[in-house]
């Protein structure tokens, strides 16, 4: 059983991952998405063992995406303790080729199992084309450390890389794949597009578009 993080008391800041915290990283996402809709439909079982396997498909996903440097940010105190992580993908760096995904399959099959393996390539065929083909900064997942949701690490996360699409004039798209998370996501400027309906029964997800903001980083007349 995982343990909980202790209580935040120190600061904090916001910075690119290191190349040594990755097996950190998809542990803290995993952590963090062990209750979501979309990955308990896609990997079903006991929490724990479900929670391993999200893990390793962060790790995975993560190595397939080949992000940029400084793409993955992470929220962490002085002393190094991880409090949240942030997955962006660069403007037509969203979608992994063909080939390594095919590459990787044995892998995914061994994360998603017999169940899940046809529900999981079901979520990336809804998502793919519904994704928007203007160029974007993707979010594929932002989440926070069990027990410290609410207290603005989040927040802070996705700011940073926003203010930064505001400064460029660059758009932003994630999809949530909790409603309960959307008025977090429209408190920093994205709006819901639509609904992604995934088949058999599938949970709901909600594409959500942000404009940059026009007036960032002007000063005031």
């Amino acid at each position: 059983m995982s343990t909980l993080p202790a209580p935040l008391s120190a600061g904090y800041g916001i910075r690119p991952a290191r190349p040594a915290e990755s097996a950190a990283v998809a542990a803290l996402l995993a952590r963090a998405f062990a209750d979501d809709p979309v990955m308990a439909w896609m990997i079903p079982g006991a929490d724990g063992e479900r929670e391993r396997r999200i893990a390793r498909y962060f790790r995975l996903a993560r190595r397939q995406q080949r992000p940029r440097a400084g793409a993955v940010r992470v929220a962490a105190t002085a002393e190094g303790r991880l409090l949240g992580a942030a997955l962006w993908s660069g403007p037509g760096r969203w979608r992994t080729s063909a080939v390594r995904e095919l590459a990787a399959l044995p892998r995914y099959a061994g994360i998603f199992g017999l169940l899940g393996m046809p529900r999981a390539g079901e979520v990336q065929e809804v998502m793919h084309e519904a994704h928007p083909a203007e160029p974007h900064w993707y979010l594929p997942a932002v989440g926070t450390d069990r027990g410290l949701q609410g207290m603005g690490v989040g927040s802070a996360l996705l700011r940073q890389q926003l203010a930064d699409c505001d400064r460029l004039g660059q758009p932003a798209y994630l999809e949530s794949s909790n409603i309960t998370n959307v008025p977090f996501y429209e408190k920093l400027g994205f709006r819901v597009t639509g609904e992604l309906l995934l088949p058999n029964g599938g949970p709901t997800l909600w594409p959500m578009w942000r404009d940059p903001d026009p007036t960032a980083g002007r000063a005031p007349r």
